[in-house]
């Protein structure tokens, strides 16, 4: 993936310089051409195309976006109920994340997330224990996690 970028950017300024045009619009211009001709040589390239991970990283952002927004509703909700009614626990989550950089995105994200928060990680790295504010199903919850966090954090990883 870095080779295609290098190969991306260096297509863009020669563009630039050959168009003799020294401004964004131009460079811009080079750039996609640049994209296009990595998408069609991409069988020649031994890494997948760049740009499927790079929106694979902006679907990530907008869904930490949504359950950000999501979840700070829930909670004003939750702050401003009549006879609130609390059920606030620590629950395992198994994960099938590996690497300590992944294992370290989902937590961050949980942690950001309003409501829950990494507790502490398994010395083995598969398990990770999470409060959670209110919680009435912690299999729903665990579900919940995996569908959206640990699965979005896959498809940017592998």
């Amino acid at each position: 993936m870095p080779l295609q970028i290098i190969l991306n950017l260096i297509i863009a300024l020669m563009w630039m310089f050959l168009s003799e045009s020294y401004h964004f619009p131009s460079f811009l211009t080079g750039f996609i051409i640049g994209a296009l001709l990595l998408f069609l040589l991409r069988r020649f390239i031994p890494d997948a195309f760049y740009l499927y991970r790079v929106w694979k990283v902006l679907k990530l952002v907008f869904l930490f976006m949504k359950e950000l927004l999501l979840s700070n509703i829930e909670i004003v909700k939750w702050v401003y109920r009549r006879g609130r009614d609390y059920n606030p626990g620590i629950f395992a989550m198994p994960t099938e994340l590996r690497s300590n950089w992944e294992i370290t995105m989902l937590t961050s994200l949980i942690s950001l997330t309003p409501g829950t928060l990494s507790v502490a990680i398994s010395d083995d790295n598969e398990v990770i224990y999470i409060h959670a504010m209110d919680i009435d199903d912690k299999e729903e919850a665990i579900h919940a996690i995996k569908d959206s966090f640990e699965k979005a954090i896959m498809e940017v990883t592998r």
